[in-house]
């Protein structure tokens, strides 16, 4: 049946989709496709959405402690008395970054985060930096994460730890697939190890301080081995050092400000209690875990984690209590890189809508979920581990300098925002790309937070830029500029591409005054025959080429052609050297050179099409390989005409 738009100027036919895509492998392995009009469906709340989009963030607190103790390790073990001061400093910074990126929230319900943000009050330049930052820092969530939780394992099991980079590659894979069946099952499948992990999380940091109070929680058994000579002084430059390795527990918190469409109605409120929820249990976990590391005396050491230490310690001894902690910290660092997988894809998404990136990133695969952006993340994560042998203290050093850099710009981008707020009228609009403006008699105390947030960030990805920089930070300092060339070379692209096929200031073409059409025969066939009924059809002026390799075959096609060319002219192209392409190429150049200002050259090609896909490797492809020859050749068209052999 078909539907008539009787609101447009021409006549528009509309034939609703009935036909269901067929059941495929990838139906078993990623679930059946979904519908468009399934999109709302799909969205989760606030207990699923903590599982989806804080499971980076909750994560940190199982190495963040252990990479502040690596840095003071140098000043030797009394150093590591100042560690849970840093700590609290670093929570007191988690509180501003949450404060803003709440405000975010509720002013760009949509999403986007820091990219949207810069765009409509930064500008261009800073929203492709933004951009590129948070590109980078979710790859490095899923190297790190991963490579994290791999440790873990090999603390329980050591034989592991030879295997540690096949293991973690293994791991992303099964990540990338379980994201692959979209967001509301991938979002089921990950809440329950992350509140297995914040449980048993909470009953060790709990055990733990109840043993430290009643004077029973001793020192760790048979520590590992320093791995870190002792060989300066405790000084400011070490304690900022330690402080920006800690600050890696404040990564993911922006995640949820980019996701705030995959959550129910009303969308920005469910997003901002789920990141309220992520910041206190973020904050509570890292203060109990880093005053308790302190208090058991636990080494920093790529052999046994923190966290190992700390759970031996409280259940005295390599328990099921140890051993269900130890679990579910190695499942909760694996799952947190679905966080990345939930927003490095829209992103992707959204700076390919806006032409920094290929357009491709933005189609939504069978499940709904933007599975080319998915795949991307899965790659890159996997070569970055295998680089760094799976080791994240060597990962950690790129990791927290784009998280900070978005920070800033987001920030900083939301005080411009309160900014342009407060020069409105009380009854006045302006609705932006990303979001609409309202005046707010608030916005003089929200730009000051927002500020004092931005102020505070950019501070703090100094420091790591200075301390970090020779430990690998450079990298990632060369890297976000390289991104924005890129980005800007491809939006470059775009722009130039669609002004060449505007339809602006386009007059009507002129008038086709002649179609020659070139049809190759290698041999007089049905499949011939069929591409030359096909020929005559376009136009009356057809010229059929054979390239003569042995002159028998060419006497042969000549008396066929006579009997079944039905008069169209054949030309014999000689090649004494057997060249198939070269001649041809040749003969289209000449008839190219004599070509009309309005004349059009098709060349039409006779395609097998096999019963069976691997007999195409039985056959020439002539048609594909002058179509790399002449794709830029301007008013020359090369059709292919196929004929099934059943």
């Amino acid at each position: 049946m078909a539907l008539i738009d009787k609101d447009r100027g021409t006549l528009v036919l509309r034939r609703p989709g009935e036909s269901e895509p067929p059941r495929t492998w990838r139906t078993w392995l990623i679930g059946r496709r979904l519908a468009t009009a399934d999109a709302p469906h799909q969205t989760i709340g606030k207990a699923v959405g903590l599982a989806v989009f804080a499971s980076d963030a909750l994560s940190s607190t199982a190495y963040a402690t252990q990479e502040i103790l690596f840095v003071l390790a140098v000043a030797g073990t009394m150093a590591f008395g100042y560690a849970f001061p840093i700590s609290i400093a670093i929570v007191g910074l988690l509180a501003i970054v949450t404060i803003s990126y709440e405000q975010t929230i509720h002013a760009y319900p949509n999403g986007g985060g820091a990219y949207i943000v810069s765009r409509d009050n930064l500008g261009e330049l800073p929203a492709q930096i933004a951009g590129a930052a948070l590109l980078t820092d979710y790859i490095l969530t899923v190297s790190v994460s991963i490579s994290s939780g791999v440790a873990q394992i090999a603390s329980a099991y050591p034989w592991l730890f030879a295997y540690r980079v096949e293991v973690a590659v293994v791991m992303v894979s099964l990540i990338m697939l379980i994201n692959l069946r979209g967001v509301r099952e991938s979002g089921v499948a990950f809440a329950i190890p992350t509140y297995f992990f914040l449980l048993m999380m909470f009953v060790t940091v709990g055990f733990g301080f109840f043993r430290y109070l009643t004077g029973g929680l001793g020192a760790v058994v048979d520590p590992p081995e320093m791995e870190i000579e002792a060989t300066q002084f405790v000084t400011l430059f070490l304690v900022l050092h330690a402080f920006a390795n800690g600050t890696t527990a404040l990564t993911g918190v922006e995640a949820i400000s980019n996701g705030i469409p995959a959550f129910r109605e009303p969308r920005s409120h469910n997003a901002g209690v789920t990141l309220i929820w992520m910041a206190s249990i973020l904050g509570s976990l890292f203060l109990g875990i880093t005053f308790l590391a302190n208090q058991i005396g636990a080494i920093p050491s790529e052999a046994e984690t923190v966290i190992s230490q700390l759970a031996r310690t409280v259940y005295e001894g390599r328990g099921p209590l140890y051993l269900s902690a130890v679990a579910a910290t190695a499942i909760i660092l694996i799952m947190a890189a679905n966080t990345a997988f939930a927003d490095f894809p829209r992103l992707g998404a959204l700076m390919a809508g806006d032409g920094f990136l290929p357009r491709q990133l933005t189609y939504r695969g069978s499940r709904l979920v933007y599975s080319r952006g998915i795949i991307t993340l899965a790659l890159l994560a996997s070569i970055l581990i295998v680089i760094f042998n799976a080791s994240v203290t060597a990962l950690i050093p790129l990791y927290a300098i784009g998280v900070f850099m978005s920070f800033s710009l987001s920030q900083s981008g939301m005080a411009r925002r309160w900014h342009k707020i407060g020069q409105l009228q009380p009854d006045e609009t302006i609705d932006e790309q990303g979001s609409t403006l309202r005046y707010n008699a608030g916005w003089r105390y929200k730009m000051v937070v927002n500020g004092f947030g931005a102020l505070c960030t950019t501070i703090v990805m100094s420091i790591f830029a200075i301390t970090k920089f020779s430990e690998g930070a450079w990298v990632v300092l060369i890297l976000i500029p390289t991104l924005v060339i890129l980005f800007s070379a491809i939006h470059r692209h775009y722009r130039e591409l669609a002004g060449r096929l505007s339809l602006r200031k386009y007059a009507a073409p002129p008038r086709i005054s002649r179609h020659r059409v070139i049809m190759l025969v290698s041999g007089v066939h049905q499949g011939t025959l069929a591409a030359l009924r096909y020929a005559r059809l376009l136009s009356d002026d057809v010229t059929a080429v054979h390239v003569s390799t042995n002159p028998d075959e060419a006497d042969r096609v000549c008396q066929q052609w006579d009997g079944w060319g039905n008069g169209v002219r054949l030309v014999i192209l000689d090649s004494p050297y057997r060249l198939l392409i070269e001649p041809l190429l040749d003969y289209i150049n000449q008839i190219d050179a004599r070509r009309q200002p309005n004349e059009i050259i098709t060349i039409v090609v006779p395609q097998f099409v096999p019963g069976h896909w691997w007999h195409n490797l039985l056959h020439t492809q002539t048609a594909f390989l002058l179509r790399l020859a002449l794709v830029f050749r301007p008013g020359i068209v090369i059709t292919s005409v196929p004929y099934l052999i059943e």
